[in-house]
């Protein structure tokens, strides 16, 4: 059976013609011809079966044929809050494999400890995209550019909101726990994550003051990206 191609078309149904970089693809690689089938996907909730119009060398031009509203894969709002690591393949690597499984909204901050301080989302949402795309997710999630820890605290955040640390002295529950109560499963969720050097001390009763639960994410020391594709994976988990 031949896989179904997707191509990333934000208002789909507003427009005519590809991407520049989904046309290339498009002609180029899989080199559709005029009245060749597609799929085209906005990123918002909705597929569409579309056909090739016009295939010329750089341009794709289409027309919808039917719009095939999709329904979410999981309940509430899953929301992870990191500080990207130094090497920047490894925040690539999570951002790919936390799209696969499934999450709503990325956000970046840097803390005390962090090594890295600057960070361009442009090809973290390149890779969203790809992402998006291969694992057939109706929406893609909204990355934000990074921020001071003190500044994402701050901002107002919705449901459930949890800090993973390391520290024994600051008494934490597990997340896995946490999120296995049935009064949890519809609520947008918030866990934040930090760098290779966890937060400080200090950082951990700021965000306790500001809200949000201390938890753990198991017995294993994990890396940053692990244990933030962790609590992706355990917020999915608890919205199925």
């Amino acid at each position: 059976m031949k896989e179904t191609r997707f191509f990333y078309v934000p208002d789909a149904d507003q427009q005519q013609e590809l991407p520049a970089a989904e046309a290339m693809h498009a002609m180029r690689v899989l080199r559709l011809k005029s009245g060749d089938e597609l799929f085209l996907m906005d990123g918002v909730g909705n597929y569409y079966r579309a056909v090739v119009t016009i295939a010329a060398t750089h341009n794709c031009y289409y027309e919808i044929v039917e719009r095939l509203p999709q329904t979410p894969q999981w309940q509430g709002h899953i929301h992870l809050a990191i500080a990207p690591t130094k090497m920047l393949d490894r925040i690539e690597w999570l951002v790919e494999k936390a799209t696969e499984v499934g999450v709503d909204e990325i956000s970046f901050f840097h803390s005390r400890f962090s090594e890295r301080k600057l960070l361009k989302t442009a090809r973290l949402e390149k890779i969203a995209i790809s992402a998006m795309k291969q694992s057939h997710k109706a929406w893609k999630p909204v990355l934000h550019e990074m921020v001071t820890f003190k500044d994402f605290i701050a901002r107002p955040v919705e449901g459930r909101k949890y800090i993973a640390h390391c520290y024994e002295e600051i008494p934490r529950i597990s997340l896995f726990d946490e999120l296995q109560s049935d009064t949890v499963a519809a609520d947008p969720v918030t866990v934040m994550v930090g760098p290779e050097g966890d937060f400080s001390i200090d950082e951990v009763k700021q965000a306790i003051a500001a809200g949000y639960q201390p938890v753990h994410l198991g017995n294993s020391r994990l890396r940053t990206e692990t244990a933030g594709l962790m609590a992706v994976t355990m917020m999915q988990l608890s919205k199925q």
